[in-house]
């Protein structure tokens, strides 16, 4: 058994089960109702389980197969960027509105990446946007203003 080829896998196993066991066991405080008659915590306690059984078998594959070696270099840039997204979606979306909200969270989050490039970020987030209007506001009907009262 080889822990030190494994340790990336294991790493990224327990991150799995850790965020699983986090979302089943927030969920069950929640009516999870059944299958046919889904309560609230139905999803998440499902998605729980899924993490959880996923991460299982990162870890044994990763044991198993016993590849990797060290964790590697950590990619704050695109670490920062996600958490910047995030944060900012959460905080503007009542104020500024779905559109300029996801635009800018969908734009931040296109940039995270190794080969980042501006215009296939533009051109990403206007379509993910335009997709998310389509399919919350219009196909769901849900009540999400295109536009807040900070914009006027």
């Amino acid at each position: 058994m080889d822990w030190r080829g494994a340790r990336k896998d294991l790493l990224a196993g327990a991150t799995f089960v850790g965020f699983g066991l986090a979302f089943a066991i927030t969920a069950s405080t929640y009516e999870v109702g059944t299958a046919l008659r889904m309560g609230p915590g139905y999803l998440p306690l499902v998605l729980g389980a899924l993490l959880v059984l996923l991460g299982i078998l990162i870890a044994v594959t990763g044991f198993v197969a016993g590849e990797g070696g060290g964790i590697g270099p950590v990619p704050w840039k695109a670490a920062g960027l996600l958490v910047v997204a995030l944060v900012f979606f959460g905080s503007t979306v009542r104020g500024l509105g779905l559109v300029p909200s996801l635009l800018v969270t969908v734009f931040l989050s296109a940039m995270a990446g190794r080969r980042a490039r501006v215009v296939p970020a533009v051109v990403t987030s206007a379509s993910l946007t335009a997709l998310s209007v389509l399919i919350f506001v219009i196909a769901l009907q849900l009540r999400l203003p295109y536009f807040g009262p900070w914009l006027g």
